[in-house]
């Protein structure tokens, strides 16, 4: 019941928050119904811990060591992001920036895409999954184009136009996974994750083959891989700053999750390596790419937006090494990268708003003029591009060596691209907060407590992993493993 509940929870929140419109109390509704999403995935936390993987509602939801960290990952990244979007969007309306009458829309889609991202988690049927994510990509859409400017209508449109075509692409993957299934497991059960994994090895190769190519090219485009990354840097720039946030540290999250899955399927035929080799070559070239292209940008939060490219290249070229160890550290990368990502957007948008423009050539001495805001950017900057004792240099760190065992010509490539985007964030953002100061006395912003309990949290993830979540890490490497 408590995997419905954590369902129920966020859709029926955002019927009530639509309904409260533009009112003050949609701030207080919205962190309150982010709590109490979060409450039930502690629930359903405790009853993994108490007695393992379970399904509900008729084997329709399940959870497993995969998706019950996830889940509670997005819970908690969501329940910060609300509280760090009250003060902040409050200060949009103040400054101008945005229509009081549209905050009951930014409520109730809030509300509408963490419920479709919950549900693309723990539905164990690969259709709904599809349909969560086209919910997902519906709701930000709108999110994305809240301000209404040229720009913003703009980066929607190119969203909302690149990601249908890709989920057009995934629909017909699904479809050939279930014909591929139909014959073995009969119409319905066909469709459900804990029976096709039962059966992977009898699944016809050829067709899964094809499958998987049309799955990882359409779910790869909310992924933001390259070549079908266009649409993110723009979404990420454009939108407001707690959707930035949720897009870059949860959104990609999910897609790859439906991505590992549908691996861990075509990998048990004959032709297991195929799918992994994939993911590798599209994995290496988002992470040189997006790596590369961090160099001339100018947009703040363009500039985090090719980085999350970078990092999610990296997740997926280490899913496609497959094996133990690299599974093991692309799991924790997607965890360490979402509470770092959304600490650097939270931290970004109050520079970019007290400073009133994100072009990093004009934002400097950020540190003399504020220096918990100067120290809270560099903080996340650093934690973002992997210095140590951050969750990231761990991560980047097991993905490297596990790259060094299984495909030791990437290694080079791999380090060249961490080093450029190294050179490129720390060279902008040290620019920008020990700069000579040119501008008044900064106000401490009031929403600096979430970055600061995410950059708590990921330095926790580099020294020592909780024992709970590597175990449900190892667990969840021995369920997609080869």
């Amino acid at each position: 019941m408590v995997l419905l509940w954590i369902i129920l929870i966020p859709l029926m929140g955002a019927v009530i928050l639509g309904a409260l419109g533009q009112r003050n109390a949609g701030f207080s509704g919205n962190i309150a119904v982010s709590a109490a999403t979060f409450f039930a995935a502690c629930l359903m936390t405790v009853q993994v811990l108490d007695g393992g993987s379970f399904t509900a509602w008729h084997h329709e939801l399940f959870v497993d060591t995969l998706n019950v960290f996830l889940v509670d990952l997005t819970a908690f990244v969501a329940l910060t992001t609300s509280v760090f979007s009250k003060t902040y969007m409050q200060a949009e309306v103040r400054l101008g920036h945005l229509n009081a009458a549209r905050l009951g829309l930014y409520h109730a889609m809030y509300q509408v895409f963490i419920f479709a991202m919950l549900l693309a988690l723990l539905c164990n049927n690969i259709g709904v999954l599809w349909i969560a994510m086209e919910a997902a990509t519906l709701s930000t859409a709108l999110l994305i184009s809240l301000y209404r400017t040229p720009a913003g209508l703009k980066a929607a449109w190119k969203y909302f136009i690149l990601c249908g075509v890709g989920l057009a692409l995934a629909l017909l993957g699904t479809i050939m996974v279930y014909f591929a299934a139909h014959s073995v497991l009969g119409p319905h059960k066909a469709l459900l994750w804990t029976r096709l994994y039962s059966v992977r090895g009898r699944l016809d190769p050829a067709i899964m083959m094809v499958a998987f190519v049309f799955l990882i090219v359409g779910y790869g485009t909310k992924v933001g891989l390259v070549p079908l990354h266009t649409w993110l840097p723009g979404a990420h720039a454009e939108g407001p700053t707690p959707i930035s946030a949720v897009l870059s540290g949860l959104l990609l999250n999910v897609a790859l999750y439906a991505i590992v899955r549908f691996k861990a399927l075509a990998s048990g035929g004959p032709m297991a390596d195929w799918p992994g080799q994939l993911m590798i070559g599209f994995g290496l070239v988002s992470v040189l790419v997006g790596a590369f292209s961090l160099g001339g940008q100018r947009d703040l939060k363009r500039l985090f937006a090719y980085s999350s490219i970078e990092h999610m290249g990296l997740a997926t070229f280490a899913f496609g090494l497959g094996g133990p160890l690299a599974t093991f550290a692309a799991l924790l990368h997607m965890t360490a990268h979402s509470l770092t990502k959304s600490s650097v957007f939270f931290t970004n948008g109050q520079v970019a708003q007290t400073a009133g423009t994100k072009d990093m050539d004009r934002i400097t001495g950020i540190v003399d003029r504020n220096p918990a805001l100067g120290w809270t950017l560099m903080a996340s900057s650093l934690a973002i591009v992997g210095t140590p004792p951050f969750g990231i240099f761990a991560s980047e760190f097991l993905i490297l060596i596990a790259a060094a065992r299984e495909a030791p010509w990437s290694v080079p490539l791999l380090l060249i691209a961490l080093g450029v985007a190294f050179a490129a964030i720390f060279r902008r953002t040290q620019a920008m907060v020990f700069g000579a100061a040119d501008g008044a006395r900064i106000p401490t912003p009031s929403s600096l407590l979430a970055p600061f309990v995410h950059l708590v949290l990921v330095v926790v993830l580099g020294l020592a992993i909780p024992h709970i979540l590597a175990a449900w890490y190892t667990g969840a490497a021995r369920l997609v493993g080869p």
